[in-house]
């Protein structure tokens, strides 16, 4: 191997570490910072209100901050106000009806065990009185064996739901506390942006300050698409699941929705947490024709999610769709639920540096060469 192509994997290398320790220091800084992180998100968030109101009302830039921030907070709280209020007069509705549906669910399990369950466990009883004493060993140890297992399973989950009872109590203060510093933070941040942003760009070299810039508002574009895309889609099962359920003349059709449009995020499960329980439920208690519907309502939700995400996501986050849809599996096999917002979003940032000609430097670097001038 000759000096040169030493000299490339010596700097091929050092571009390798160099990512490397980038990677597991943004890790371990986000992990500790994380609450000031989610403050610059909100601060850029409402940069351009607080712009508005110094501009176009006169605003002081403290007070400008402030109105935004409570705005902000109060389309917030409005928001979770009006949706519990919902929920609470669905629930109370709920609390009325769910008992006499579980005593027809009980009543029919009674009738099942008497008329399905106890003859054929009285005639597989006599065909285990027909067996010899070995074959009827073999079968108890296997039963109790089986009996075993079952209880150590439940017990481990018992053990594990109340060892973890304690952590998840403790998240609330934590959630809390994260709360109020993010919001301070937030304050702080947007209050002295200016100052901040023309620190920023003085510590940093042309060429970075270029290229990061670019990446900054890419990424900024990619994040309001996301969540613009999110709101679109879950307000399109919103608004699918509230015709269906009117047509099928289900009562609290808008609370019913309201929990569907929401749990519409959870991975895996989605909207079958509420369909599928429901809809099992109907058929054993004989209501077919809601069943029916429900099942060909939960089709179609299902359906028009997966048709719609990739399309909707593509269109507002400035991607292809097949790459969006390639970014969507991955993201989701690789890391779960959060790999759905981390797929597209790591494919905007490879997109965005790619445009920034950060890649053909790094290629230049690795080569020994000069990168040639860039387009403009």
């Amino acid at each position: 191997m000759d000096r040169e192509s030493v000299n490339r994997l010596i700097r091929f290398l050092i571009v390798i570490a160099v990512v490397t320790l980038s990677l597991v220091t943004i890790y371990y800084v986000f992990k500790l910072t994380y609450p000031f992180i989610i403050a610059i998100v909100i601060a850029i968030a409402i940069n351009p209100v607080v712009r508005f109101l110094e501009k176009r009302w006169k605003f002081p830039r403290i007070l400008a901050v402030l109105s935004a921030l409570l705005v902000v907070i109060g389309v917030f709280t409005g928001l979770i106000t009006l949706l519990i209020a919902e929920i609470v007069a669905g629930a109370s509705h709920f609390a009325n009806v769910v008992p006499e549906h579980v005593g027809t669910m009980i009543t029919y399990l009674e009738r099942f065990f008497a008329n399905q369950f106890i003859p054929f466990y009285n005639k597989v009883a006599s065909m285990f009185k027909s067996l010899d004493s070995g074959q009827q060993e073999t079968i108890m140890n296997s039963i109790n064996e089986t009996g075993n297992k079952i209880s150590e399973s439940a017990t481990a989950f018992l053990q594990n739901f109340f060892l973890k009872l304690p952590a998840l109590v403790s998240w609330i203060p934590n959630a809390a506390t994260v709360i109020i510093f993010s919001l301070l933070a937030t304050f702080f941040i947007s209050k002295d942006w200016d100052k901040l942003t023309a620190s920023l760009s003085k510590m940093l070299p042309e060429k970075v300050r270029h290229s990061g810039l670019r990446v900054f508002i890419d990424l900024k574009k990619a994040l309001a698409g996301f969540v613009r895309a999110q709101l679109t889609l879950i307000s399109i099962t919103l608004v699918i699941v509230l015709i269906g359920l009117l047509i099928l003349r289900v009562n609290y059709a808008i609370t019913i929705a309201l929990i569907t449009g929401l749990v519409d995020l959870l991975p895996y499960l989605g909207t079958g947490v509420v369909f599928i329980p429901w809809l099992i439920y109907e058929a054993v208690t004989g209501n077919f024709g809601l069943a029916i519907g429900l099942g060909i309502l939960y089709t179609v939700v299902i359906v028009q999610r997966q048709l719609m995400e990739p399309k909707i996501l593509s269109s507002n986050i400035g991607l292809n769709p097949l790459a969006t849809l390639v970014a969507l599996f991955v993201g989701f096999k690789l890391v779960g639920f959060l790999g759905l917002i981390l797929g597209p979003v790591t494919l905007v940032l490879l997109t965005t540096l790619h445009g920034a000609n950060v890649f053909r430097d790094i290629w230049a670097y690795i080569k020994g060469t000069s990168p040639p001038p860039a387009a403009k």
